[in-house]
């Protein structure tokens, strides 16, 4: 078993204690920042990430969990963004086969002409992912669509159209990648808050200040370049730099719904590529769940827990009613959640966000600052070689080639039965179930409607750098995400495993408990 030691917070602090200089300094610890400083640390680069809350919190844990090229943005003609996310998607798979697996979708054809229109859209679809296919598109009848989609409504059903797509645990996947930064000699940081960033005297950004938001105690830390990779965040971290600049993001809510299984037996995915607002709306099976989303809101402000709107929760139940036969009401709802995608803000009122560039921005400010925005979770790896790069390009950093496209995801494995549900752990379940082994009560599941274990909870906190209940039970052991109100009844068990864990007091335990209930409440439709 590899050093796990090297995961401990104490160990992380203390190396930026010991190190008052480092190369490259990443603030944002979502995808975007997580792949930077992947990216960095493997090319040799002295590499720190700071985030504020926990990996994965904002956007990067509350995606539609596809891995895919993007078939709307083929639609739109957008072929260098599908081709470039389709590549990554192969690597993804490659590099992560724990987490990422092969989905089958199919697109229910209510016309002739949509069956032609999406079968040759499709065999482009394929053409464009070349020797990295994750399987060839096929039209089926309309026999063969129902036996395999036992809830789609008949109706006018001329048939359907079957493609391959990528899906994923997105936080998982988030929180894999930070340790397999550690493991390749970065530091990285949950719950550590940058307030201000350093300038020396030609005004150049050469640090940031930053707080551990657990001891409050503050770090000056200098670097030869620091990154802004905070998502919808960005334009705070600008102001940092210069208070008078234009807000470059404009921040679109997308909410997903949560259902029991039964709403789409079978192993198949839906992709409704027409609904009222002209988005896509997608069924998907995840942890013996499935997910409906998502909307696309433009929005005037973002926080850490975006609110649904009611409209978009009547907007993804009507239409998936549009489609099934067993008929979706809110008390059906197991979990809602919201996330924001950090768009490039609109150039005038008449552009919609689903046409504003899913294509990530390198912008690189008058002190040296290096901002990345955009972009989607596909392409996270892309996002970083192209951020680092420019880093190189204006002189930041020596020059090294990337090297994170053969770079192995901490816990990668081929042999996974993913009957059951830790082979998203890949080979950290022998870990697990070494816990099991040696405290047998660790293996007592802690909710009767899901198959999570104690001992899962124990390896967030010791190895997963979980600091709180609302780290470990909603981005590590995704309960809040499948099971909102199960979640709530077991948080009171979860913050005292941590409490234990962290050797802390009642109070605190207490804390945890009142804080985390407040958050996922929010889940709860």
């Amino acid at each position: 078993m590899k050093d796990n030691t090297i995961f401990k917070r104490t160990t992380l602090i203390k190396q930026i204690e010991e190190n008052p200089h480092w190369d490259v300094i990443v603030i944002g610890g979502g995808a975007t920042g997580l792949g930077v400083a992947l990216d960095s640390a493997t090319r040799g680069f002295k590499t720190l990430l700071l985030e504020q809350v926990d990996f994965a919190k904002g956007t990067s844990s509350r995606s539609t969990k596809l891995v895919h090229g993007g078939v709307r943005y083929l639609a739109q003609g957008n072929i260098d963004l599908v081709k470039e996310a389709l590549y990554e998607r192969g690597l993804m798979l490659k590099n992560a086969p724990h987490l990422v697996s092969n989905q089958s979708f199919i697109i229910p054809n209510y016309t002739w002409w949509d069956t032609l229109k999406y079968a040759i859209g499709l065999k482009i679809y394929d053409a464009l992912a070349g020797n990295l296919s994750f399987g060839k598109s096929i039209r089926i009848d309309k026999k063969e669509t129902l036996s395999r989609l036992s809830t789609l409504k008949n109706g006018k059903l001329k048939g359907g159209v079957v493609y391959h797509d990528g899906q994923f645990d997105d936080s998982r996947l988030a929180v894999n990648i930070a340790q397999t930064a550690i493991e390749h000699g970065a530091t990285v940081l949950n719950h550590f808050k940058v307030n201000q960033l350093l300038k020396n005297s030609n005004g150049m950004v050469n640090g940031v200040i930053a707080e551990d938001v657990e001891t409050k105690t503050p770090y000056s830390l200098n670097a030869n370049v620091v990154i802004n990779a905070t998502g919808v965040f960005t334009d705070e971290i600008l102001k940092m730099d210069n208070p008078e600049a234009k807000n470059i993001v404009r921040p679109s809510q997308g909410i997903h719904l949560v259902l029991d299984k039964s709403f789409l037996p079978g192993n198949d995915a839906i992709m409704i590529p027409n609904t009222n607002d002209g988005r896509v709306l997608f069924l998907v099976p995840w942890h013996n769940k499935i997910v409906v989303g998502t909307t696309d809101t433009l929005l005037d402000s973002h926080s850490l827990e975006p609110k649904p709107l009611d409209k978009e929760v009547d907007f993804i139940i009507t239409t998936a009613n549009n489609y099934l036969t067993k008929k979706v009401s809110k008390k059906d709802v197991l979990s809602i959640f919201a996330g924001l995608r950090p768009l490039a803000a609109p150039k005038d009122k008449s552009e919609k966000t689903k046409e504003i560039s899913r294509s990530h921005k390198i912008i690189v400010s008058n002190s040296g600052l290096i901002t990345i925005t955009g972009g989607k979770w596909t392409t996270y790896r892309r996002m970083a070689q192209d951020t680092v790069n420019r880093a190189i390009a204006i002189g930041k950093l020596k020059n090294v080639s990337c090297k994170t496209k053969s770079v192995k995801i901490h816990g990668a494995t081929e042999s996974h039965d993913k009957t059951q549900h830790q082979y998203i752990y890949g080979s950290d379940q022998a870990g697990i179930q070494k816990l099991i082994k040696e405290s047998p009560e660790l293996g007592e599941t802690l909710h009767v409607r899901l198959p999570y274990t104690k001992a899962e909870i124990i390896w967030a906190i010791r190895y997963e750098m979980a600091r709180t209940a609302e780290d470990i039970l909603a981005r590590r052991v995704r309960m809040l995400f499948l099971d909102a109100r199960a979640t709530l009844e077991i948080i009171p068990v979860v913050a005292n495993m941590l409490a234990k864990e962290l050797n802390k007091d009642p109070e605190w335990e207490q804390q945890q408990i009142n804080a985390f209930t407040k958050i996922a409440n929010h889940y709860v439709l």
